[in-house]
């Protein structure tokens, strides 16, 4: 387990490496983020700059802020705090607590449980009931495209991790077939990072920092004013169902 745990790491930060050179992700990020220092209004001092990263941090990293549908955000929020929880909780149990002879603390497999349970409750929410194309677009929620490959993976790993987990308490005969489904499940997730949005994780909060830069040195990614205050769609009735 522990040979598999470091292959999916390598799985992780190979993909998102190849992920960036692919598609020229980095190259496009960097270059837009001189065009922008270049055409601003003002200079972002050294002190303003870490004040601006540490509320990207935790505004759009902690809180998910970048959402304004707040069911979104919800949702979000538990899918990314279940997945913290859940990987950090199995890397500490496979590398620290992998014997009988090192049992490890109770609160960890605890906080494992917890940390599937979150996944399906806001992973299974999204794809169900917030999805734009299920909720505003009409599509039915068994509708499957390539985008769809990172949260159908991530929720299969849990949610097969948990029917082992399960299983393997009742000492079951069935526990190594789920116990391989499980495997399954969670080496195409992390696998799969250069055909999914896995390495969105990684992407986001420079995106997010990069705008907040771009609108205090007035650059305002070389876009009007009025381009930020997107005009609010819908009536006062019927609020507008998108994200």
């Amino acid at each position: 387990m522990q040979v598999y745990v470091v292959i999916m790491i390598i799985l992780v930060a190979g993909g998102t490496l190849f992920d960036i050179l692919h598609k020229k992700s980095a190259k496009y990020f960097f270059n837009n983020w001189r065009k922008a220092k270049n055409s601003g209004a003002r200079q972002v001092g050294g002190g303003e700059a870490v004040s601006l990263a540490i509320r990207t941090v935790v505004v759009e990293g902690l809180m998910s802020g970048e959402f304004c549908n707040a069911r979104r955000r919800i949702a979000h929020l538990l899918t990314m705090y279940g997945f913290l929880a859940y990987v950090i909780t199995t890397a500490v149990m496979v590398f620290w607590y992998a014997t009988p002879e090192a049992p490890g603390p109770a609160i960890l497999p605890l906080l494992w449980w917890i940390g599937g349970l979150l996944i399906c409750i806001g992973g299974y929410w999204f794809w169900f009931f917030i999805r734009v194309d299920v909720v505003a677009e009409g599509n039915s929620p068994f509708r499957v495209v390539r985008a769809d490959l990172f949260i159908l993976s991530l929720l299969a790993s849990a949610t097969l991790g948990l029917i082992w987990a399960y299983v393997q308490a009742k000492d079951s005969v069935w526990t190594n077939w789920w116990f391989g489904l499980y495997v399954i499940a969670t080496t195409v997730l992390f696998g799969s990072i250069p055909w999914s949005k896995f390495s969105h994780m990684f992407f986001k909060p420079a995106a997010a920092l990069q705008k907040r830069m771009a609108e205090a040195d007035g650059s305002r990614s070389n876009l009007p004013a009025p381009a930020d205050k997107p005009e609010v769609f819908g009536s006062a009735r019927r609020a507008p169902r998108h994200y």
